[in-house]
């Protein structure tokens, strides 16, 4: 494939490498370092000089540093004359942050919570992004976020046929979802399986801590398949699990 350079940061040279070995191309080199002050430095090692670049860094382990890292990875290559810079980013980092969902504070005023997913959007169109791949968003609003293309790819196919190759019985199952924003996503999957669906009402005391969890729905006898799109105590997926 010409003028094409594929670049893999910090946070899954694992994943970089298999998408690499499927292109059938060698990852560009990169060093990326930290100074004693903990600032990030990188090193484009190669030209890419009129080539059509692609930074692999997804917004997981050490968040802030791999965000910071794949800024400044894009804005070396833009303004080293690459043609394209595209930011693939499996795990769009601050996802969460996506509107204004806390409390007007005392006084009738509006809220004060910050909206970081628009700011995260900011940052890599400012850094030179031209293009963005990312993967299952937590809210789709995040696309309206940016003024440059942006392709949010789907797992769906991926756990469909996992579903159907390792679970024997899964025309007798049925998808759950742990919470009430996930409905949309389970009843995308049970009706490509053709199968019913169930999901959890929680309540939270405050974030990452559930209060009560209500089941709606009938999975009594049957395969109970939960989905859902993050997890990082895995509180509220353990709690389905009980219920």
């Amino acid at each position: 494939m010409p003028n094409i350079k594929v670049f893999s940061g910090s946070s899954h040279p694992d994943l970089s490498q298999r998408v690499a070995d499927r292109l059938g191309l060698e990852l560009g080199k990169v060093v990326t370092k930290k100074f004693s002050n903990q600032e990030t430095c990188v090193e484009i090692g190669e030209s890419v000089r009129g080539e059509d670049v692609y930074i692999i860094q997804s917004g997981s382990g050490e968040i802030n540093d791999n965000l910071m890292e794949m800024l400044i990875m894009i804005n070396a290559c833009k303004i080293a004359s690459s043609s394209r810079v595209t930011a693939v980013i499996p795990c769009f980092p601050y996802a969460r942050q996506d509107k204004k969902d806390k409390v007007r504070q005392r006084g009738g005023d509006d809220s004060r919570a910050p909206i970081s997913a628009k700011l995260v959007a900011n940052m890599l169109s400012v850094a030179g992004a031209d293009h963005i791949i990312t993967m299952d968003l937590h809210a789709s609003q995040i696309q309206g976020f940016f003024d440059i293309p942006v392709d949010n790819l789907y797992a769906e196919p991926a756990v469909l046929k996992w579903i159907k190759e390792h679970i024997p019985e899964w025309k007798n199952c049925i998808i759950v979802s742990p919470d009430a924003g996930g409905a949309k996503r389970v009843t995308s999957i049970a009706d490509r399986l053709n199968v019913d669906f169930a999901l959890i009402h929680k309540e939270r005391k405050k974030a990452n801590e559930v209060d009560r969890m209500v089941l709606v729905g009938d999975v009594k006898d049957r395969i109970a398949i939960l989905v859902d799109d993050m997890a990082d105590t895995c509180g509220t997926i353990c709690h389905a699990a009980d219920k």
